[in-house]
C-alpha cells in the first residue's frame, strides 16, 4: 500500500501510536524534561570523578550518550564511555561515576551492568521510569530521576539527555547549558511548522527526503567530532520506525575505507540514497570533503541529499538533525504503509529471551 503523505487522515489511520504527535511535542518534552532534571538529588555522590561509564541500550538511552559526547566533546575534561553489552570494563572502581539509564527500567543488559557497578563500589546516578533498575536505585540509596513512562523509549531524549547533562552541570564538570536548551526548545516549535504533517511536501524536507529514500537503501554521513553522533541515531531511527536497513559513518575516517565501496557496480550503487550532514563547526577541510564526495556519489548513487543544521548553539544544532530524521524515519515508514511504532523483531527476540515485550500506549 502506497500512502500520499499529505493525506492527512490516510497517515494518522496508519500512526496507531500517535509518533507523530510525540514527535510534534519535542518542545513540550524537553521543557518537561529540563524542570524535572533541576530535581536531580545527587548528594549521594561524594567522590571526585575520574571517568564515566554510561550503561545505556537502545534509540533512546545510547542515542542519548553518543549525542552528548559529541556534544561536549571539547568541554568535558573526563573520558566518558557509552556501555551497551552485559559486563562493565574492568577500570569501573570507586572513582567512576556510572550513569545507569534505562526507560523500562528492565533492560537486562543494563540491570546485568549496574549490579557489576555496585560490587566495584562505583559512583552511580539513575535515570528511570521504574521496574528493577529503580528498585536496585532505592534499595540501594544511589541518587535516581524518576521519568515519564509508557512512551516509546526512541522518543524520550528529552527525559534522558537533559537529565544526563544534569548531572554533569551539577557535578561541576561542564558548564551551565540553560541558554542552549532554551534556544532547542524554541527551535524544536520552529521546526515542527516545516516538518510536521500539516506541511505540505512541496515545502516539507522530511518529506521530500522520505520519498527520495523510497525503495532505497539509506546511508548517513555525519561528520567528526560533532556529528557522527546524529547520524548514529538517524540511521537507528530509520531500522525501528521505517523498519528498513540503513548505514552510517563519518566524514573524514570513511575515506580511508569505506569510500573504497563507492566503486561497486553501477547497479548497485543505484540502490542506495546517501544524506549528507553540514555543520557550520565543520573544518574547512571536512566541508571540502563532505562537498567532494556528494558530487561523487551524485555520478554513481541513486539519490544524494545534503542537510545542514539549524540554530546557533551546538547543542540546538544537533538537535535541528535529530529532529529533522526523526521525522524522515516517521514519513519513511508511513509513505510505504507501514505503522512506525510496532518493533515486531524485537518483541521477537524478547520473546525467544524470555524477556517482558515491548508495551506502549496512546498517551
Amino acid at each position: 500500500m502506497r500512502v500520499n503523505l499529505d493525506d492527512r487522515a490516510a497517515v494518522e489511520k496508519l500512526d496507531t501510536i500517535l509518533a507523530l504527535r510525540d514527535t510534534d511535542e519535542y518542545d513540550k518534552q524537553f521543557s518537561e524534561g529540563w524542570q524535572l532534571s533541576g530535581q536531580f538529588d545527587l548528594s549521594s555522590i561524594t567522590a571526585p570523578i575520574d571517568r564515566i561509564v554510561v550503561l545505556g541500550t537502545g534509540g533512546g538511552s545510547a542515542a542519548s550518550v553518543n549525542l552528548l559526547k559529541s556534544y561536549l566533546f571539547d568541554e568535558l575534561r573526563v573520558p566518558l564511555q557509552l556501555n551497551q553489552g552485559y559486563t562493565i570494563p574492568a577500570f569501573v572502581d570507586e572513582r567512576t561515576l556510572v550513569i545507569v539509564v534505562s526507560h523500562s527500567g528492565n533492560t537486562e543488559e543494563i540491570v546485568s551492568g549496574y549490579e557489576q557497578a555496585i560490587e566495584a563500589k562505583a559512583q552511580i546516578a539513575v535515570i528511570t521510569a521504574g521496574g528493577k533498575v529503580l528498585e536496585l536505585a532505592q534499595s540501594h540509596g544511589h541518587a535516581h530521576l524518576l521519568v515519564p513512562g509508557g512512551m516509546m523509549p526512541r522518543i524520550v531524549l528529552g527525559y534522558i539527555f537533559l537529565p544526563m547533562l544534569t548531572v554533569l552541570t551539577k557535578l561541576g564538570l561542564v558548564a551551565d547549558k540553560s541558554g542552549e536548551v532554551a534556544e532547542t526548545i524554541q527551535l524544536f516549535s520552529r521546526l515542527r511548522e516545516e516538518y510536521g504533517l500539516q506541511a505540505p511536501l512541496a515545502f516539507n524536507l522530511a518529506k521530500q527526503i522520505a520519498q527520495q529514500m523510497d525503495g532505497l537503501t539509506p546511508v548517513i554521513y555525519g561528520t567528526l567530532p560533532f556529528f557522527d553522533a546524529p547520524a548514529w541515531r538517524w540511521k537507528n531511527q530509520l531500522g525501528e520506525n521505517s523498519k528498513v536497513m540503513a548505514f552510517w559513518n563519518a566524514i573524514p575516517s570513511l575515506h580511508h575505507d569505506e569510500a573504497v565501496g563507492w566503486d561497486a557496480p553501477a547497479a548497485m550503487l543505484k540502490g542506495y540514497q546517501f544524506t549528507l550532514i553540514r555543520d557550520v563547526e565543520d573544518s574547512d577541510k571536512t566541508a571540502k570533503r563532505v562537498e567532494i564526495s556528494a558530487d561523487i556519489l551524485r555520478e554513481r548513487a541513486g539519490a544524494v541529499q545534503v542537510v545542514r543544521s539549524q540554530g546557533v548553539s551546538r547543542m540546538a544544532r544537533l538537535f535541528s538533525i535529530v529532529y529533522l530524521a526523526d521525522y524522515v524515519s516517521l514519513y519513511t515508514a508511513l509513505i510505504r504503509g507501514v505503522d512506525p511504532t510496532p518493533v515486531e523483531v524485537i518483541n521477537l527476540f524478547k520473546s525467544k529471551m524470555g524477556q517482558p515485550l515491548v508495551q506502549v500506549q496512546v498517551r
